[in-house]
């Protein structure tokens, strides 16, 4: 009987590799490596020795190393994100993850932390692994080093923000518009000082964040007082320290924009806890907005990831085809908080 024949041995330590395969069932390397691709050079009895010997080994093929020694590519897609402690991210690798695994591909990821230095070199070692299309939500403020990826072949789609300084296709959500119409509803709601709480002052969903903050404030007439912006609130710590500095202002803002998910989050706990009747509206929903009332411009970011990844994956077909800027539509829902959180 075969099973008597081969003993249930694996190798002392690591995983098993074709030569441990080879070695257990008596054969040479060449010839296991043909019978685990099914070669037809190789006899029907030879394949099932070497085939038992894998299952003795667990041994499993590296699917991406055998697609590039044929010349081909890894039947992958990166995607290279921020901070993975972050929901929204979570949100937009899910959509992706739906369109990749639709065309029976797989996807691999990786985090830069939101770290600029972390960023060039977690992208280039995706790049080695020759996938298919490399995502990446940006962080760095220069991407010259991706200039010229499109002429070897690698589609490469900016998510959530665009590359700097090199040419890709992007998918982002109305920035501008979507915080325009945010502030707009402060306004609206009888607000007069109305304040800016706002992430990383480099990306560019600041400064769009941010121009729609001021549109509003031109087109309702408001003034416009730069002690009522704080920038460089990225966590939810910084974002409460901000909106406390705010609130401790002789003339205290009766309402507060605030940039992204933790922007709001931080400024939502510095209101609560002052006591204060200012008034909050947030950029992105997160998971507690709707139960304690936060009015935010909302948006879909596992349909940012669909997009971005079938963009790529129609890149394949068409690599030469003009670059695509895709904005998505964002959703302002009122709740609450627009008004004040505690005026009846």
């Amino acid at each position: 009987m075969l099973d008597q024949d081969i003993p249930d041995h694996r190798p002392a330590q690591g995983r098993a590799t074709v030569a441990d395969v080879a070695r257990l069932a008596g054969v040479s390397i060449k010839t296991a490596s043909r019978a685990l691709n099914d070669h037809p050079s190789v006899k029907g009895s030879t394949r099932a020795r070497v085939l038992q010997a894998s299952t003795a080994l667990r041994f499993r093929p590296n699917a991406m190393a055998r697609e590039l020694r044929q010349g081909g590519r890894a039947s992958t897609v990166a995607f290279v994100i921020g901070d993975l402690t972050n929901p929204f991210y979570s949100q937009v690798a899910a959509g992706v993850s739906a369109a990749t695994a639709e065309r029976g591909l797989t996807l691999v990821m990786a985090a830069s932390g939101d770290q600029e230095a972390r960023e060039r070199p977690t992208v280039v070692r995706m790049l080695e692994r020759r996938v298919l299309a490399l995502l990446l939500v940006p962080i760095a403020e220069d991407h010259s080093y991706l200039e010229g990826e499109r002429q070897l072949g690698t589609p490469i789609i900016a998510v959530d923000r665009p590359l700097s300084n090199a040419a890709s296709d992007s998918v982002i959500f109305d920035n501008r518009g979507g915080a325009r119409s945010a502030v707009l509803a402060l306004a609206d709601a009888g607000h007069r000082r109305i304040g800016f709480v706002g992430s990383s002052s480099h990306l560019f969903t600041h400064g769009e964040r941010l121009d729609g903050y001021h549109d509003a404030l031109v087109i309702r007439g408001l003034d416009q007082d730069p002690s009522l912006v704080r920038e460089d609130a990225a966590s939810v710590e910084t974002a409460d320290f901000a909106t406390t500095q705010l609130l401790a202002l002789p003339d205290v803002p009766d309402a507060i924009f605030a940039g992204n998910n933790r922007a709001a989050f931080g400024a939502f706990r510095a209101i609560q806890r002052s006591g204060a009747s200012t008034a909050l509206i947030g950029f992105d929903d997160f998971e507690l907005a709707e139960t304690l009332g936060v009015s935010v411009v909302a948006h879909s970011p596992q349909e940012m990831g669909r997009v971005a990844a079938t963009l790529a994956l129609r890149r394949l077909d068409d690599l030469d085809g003009g670059l695509e800027r895709i904005v998505l539509p964002t959703q302002l829902m009122l709740r609450d908080s627009h008004r004040s959180f505690h005026r009846v």
